[in-house]
């Protein structure tokens, strides 16, 4: 048996795709974006044709040829044959047509067409994962675990992503509604939407306070280990040369570029083991490897994750957890631990396939299961009370100055709202955790 392929880390040449991104992709090869030869059989000697199976097969065929309503050419019957076989695998493998892939290789660059909005299917309707930040979707108020329940005039029930992705795409400054289905709202209510031309950024950073930075991956795209290395020196500038905390955010980040995850993970480990492939062929099992060196050199890191963080998120998320690097607090992440490959055909066409699970270097299965925090913090929001009125010693008349300047406090824009629960209980656990360990 062959052994797996490891996968040493240059830091910015992405080559493998993980989840999200609209289609909810989670590994894929960048190279099978081109057409590219498969280095194994597509059939084997010991392979039996199923002949009945192929009779019915071709029994429906000639009848629905030749009694359907409508006339039916033979093209869209055995396009639908090829998509439904994809289709009934599982929730990610599908038969992508021209536009599909075309749009599919567009979104692992960072820029498409649409309304920024990561989708999946549940109890048959499209649900929202996450909206994509600063996108139509995310301006609009779309929320992660809404249902999309109709698009324009069409049902989505029983509607494929592909399906839902052809509708919402279009060219930017035409509108759609959509009718969402919200657990707190009770009734559906419509959102309508202006399509725009999406850009994303995928990391952002502030100093929240001295000493204590704040990082947000909205998406692993190509370049999104450099802008993390790139975010880090920009936070350790800004508070003389060092930090003594980080919060990483991976909330509601829906996955993108494996290899970026990978590389993402690294700059924060000092070697070992990233994440690891398992399939049936011997090109699905790889290995991910960190180098030695980590940027941020051991100081405390807390990891914020959420039911939104899907696929490559959770890569970066487990990693760290079972090398003891991070503590990951919120709750549970998503659950999406499956490998798709996408294979290109000769027509501009190409099939999305399941092909292997990956798995934490502690050897843990994140599918259907996702990482569970060390903390959990559920969102929530903070009502200050106010402390009744006292005479303090600056009250009294004549009352004598410390003899110290005033510290001059920073009134800078943040990121993340002041009343973002999970940040606030992030910030004051690096704080302790730096208490603590000084006092040691």
């Amino acid at each position: 048996m062959q052994a797996p392929s490891t996968r040493p880390l240059s830091r910015f040449s992405g080559s493998v795709l993980a989840g999200g991104l609209l289609a909810l992709v989670l590994a894929l090869p960048a190279q099978a974006l081109e057409p590219q030869s498969l280095d194994y059989p597509l059939t084997s000697p010991d392979y039996e044709l199923p002949l009945d199976e192929l009779r019915s097969f071709a029994e429906v065929y000639e009848r629905i040829k030749q009694a359907y309503v409508h006339e039916v050419d033979d093209k869209t019957l055995l396009e639908n044959a090829i998509r439904g076989m994809l289709s009934g695998l599982d929730p990610h493998s599908g038969y992508l047509e021209p536009e599909a892939f075309k749009e599919l290789r567009e979104s692992t660059q960072g820029e498409f067409g649409g309304l920024g909005i990561e989708i999946g299917i549940e109890q048959g309707y499209i649900k929202v994962i996450s909206p994509i930040d600063d996108t139509p979707a995310s301006k609009a108020g779309i929320q992660p675990q809404d249902l999309i329940i109709r698009i324009n005039d069409t049902s989505t029930r029983d509607l494929s992503i592909d399906q839902a992705i052809e509708l919402m795409r279009g060219e930017p400054g035409t509108t759609l509604r959509l009718t969402i289905q919200r657990e707190s709202a009770g009734q559906p209510f419509e959102v309508e939407l202006t399509r725009d031309l999406i850009r994303t950024v995928s990391v952002r950073q502030q100093l929240l306070e001295k000493d204590y930075g704040y990082l947000r991956i909205s998406q692993f795209q190509n370049r999104s280990a450099e802008e993390t290395l790139k975010g880090l020196e920009e936070l350790k500038a800004s508070n003389e040369g060092h930090l003594k905390g980080l919060i990483l955010d991976l909330r509601n980040n829906p996955g993108g570029v494996l290899q970026a995850a990978a590389e993402v993970t690294d700059i924060f480990l000092d070697g070992g083991l990233i994440v690891y492939t398992q399939g049936r062929l011997p090109d699905t099992d790889m290995r991910f490897e960190a180098r030695a060196g980590d940027a941020l050199e051991g100081i405390p890191l807390v990891v914020l994750i959420n039911s939104g963080s899907a696929s490559a998120s959770e890569i970066v998320a487990g990693a760290l957890q079972d090398h003891r690097r991070g503590l990951i607090m919120g709750t549970a992440s998503f659950g999406k631990g499956s490998v798709q490959t996408v294979l290109p055909l000769y027509n501009d066409r190409a099939l999305k396939m399941t092909t292997a699970l990956y798995y934490t270097p502690q050897g843990r299965s994140i599918q259907a299961e996702g990482i569970q925090p060390d903390i959990e913090v559920i969102n929530a929001r903070i009502t200050p009370i106010e402390e009744s009125r006292r005479t303090r010693e600056r009250d009294l008349q004549g009352h004598l100055e410390s003899g110290q300047e005033e510290p001059e406090r920073q009134q800078t824009a943040r990121l993340t709202s002041p009343d973002d629960y999970p940040v606030n209980e992030a910030l004051n656990l690096l704080k302790g955790l730096n208490i603590f360990g000084e006092r040691k």
